[in-house]
């Protein structure tokens, strides 16, 4: 220490009083989340399972022909922008177990984990729900997998550190919900069909004639082939000749129209007299129908 030149000695800084040098405690790296990992784990596995059934020719374990299970498999519902919703569940474990196992940060760790697991329920829960209104149907996998993500979701939120970030409670749970709601409104949005382009004026112009013949379309609302068959006219689908088989939802009564027709599949076609019970082309349907279907790019 040296003196200062009015007589009050001074550090390097000229600061008054001298501050001892600390050095950094280091922060010791947070142990690996075994219960957390091992959920996840689970979790990947079991999206696995459900992914590599159908890519082998196969079906998942109970899921026969006509169960939920198959009648989800077959619906808009098991698919996310163009990819098998197990899919993204593989990855959304994997990436848990990941977090959970290796990183040593520990509260950016448990923000981390929280997101995932917090996405991971509202996506799951959607879904789930969504088939159970829309499809009067409950897949055991789906619900396996629900219960899976939401048990993540209770052991991450029980270790939750004492200063987490984002503040209290109140604050993290605000943000969160907000997060959620947008991936909620993105998801909806995605599976509703609200970002289909303009209509081909051909399919209208088509539905119209199909009408006009006295063609039937004869489907039900929680049929996934259905709304396929829907799906290839857009917007036009409000204009197709469409008969609701199953006005009360899936095991409700058959409408007296259906019956009267005899139909025992969706969907059915009545074209001309002639019986279709399959998913029909917009061009072959103007062909079996006698519509003049013209070619855009033909003069």
């Amino acid at each position: 220490m040296r003196k200062h030149p009015h007589g009050k000695s001074r550090t390097g800084h000229g600061s008054g009083t001298q501050r001892p040098n600390r050095p950094a405690a280091g922060r010791p790296a947070a142990a690996p989340d075994r219960l957390v990992t091992a959920l996840a784990a689970f979790g990947a596995l079991l999206a696995a399972y459900l992914w590599l059934a159908p890519v082998f020719g196969g079906a998942p374990a109970f899921c026969t022909d006509g169960s939920d299970c198959d009648l989800i498999q077959a619906s808009r519902f098991s698919q996310l922008l163009g990819l098998p919703v197990a899919l993204w569940g593989l990855g959304l474990y994997l990436a848990i177990a990941v977090i959970a196992w290796r990183s040593p940060a520990r509260l950016k760790r448990w923000r981390t984990l929280w997101a995932l697991a917090l996405i991971g329920v509202a996506v799951s829960a959607y879904l789930t729900l969504a088939s159970a209104i829309e499809l009067h149907a409950a897949c055991p996998w789906c619900l396996l997998s629900l219960a899976t993500i939401i048990a993540i979701f209770i052991a991450i939120v029980w270790r939750r550190p004492e200063v987490a970030p984002g503040g209290g409670w109140r604050n993290w749970l605000l943000s969160s919900a907000i997060g959620v709601a947008m991936a909620l409104t993105v998801l909806h949005v995605v599976h509703s069909g609200l970002l289909q382009g303009r209509t081909d004026p051909r399919l209208t112009a088509l539905a119209a004639h199909l009408d006009r013949t006295g063609a039937k379309f004869y489907g039900a609302s929680w049929c996934p082939t259905c709304t396929e068959q829907k799906r290839l006219f857009g917007t036009a689908a409000d204009a197709l000749p469409y008969v609701e088989c199953s006005p009360r939802g899936r095991g409700g009564p058959v409408a007296m129209a259906c019956i009267s027709a005899g139909i025992d599949g969706y969907p059915t076609w009545i074209i001309r007299g002639q019986r279709y019970q399959e998913i029909i082309e917009p061009e072959r349907l103007a062909r079996l129908s006698g519509y003049l279907w013209r070619d855009p790019n033909q003069p």
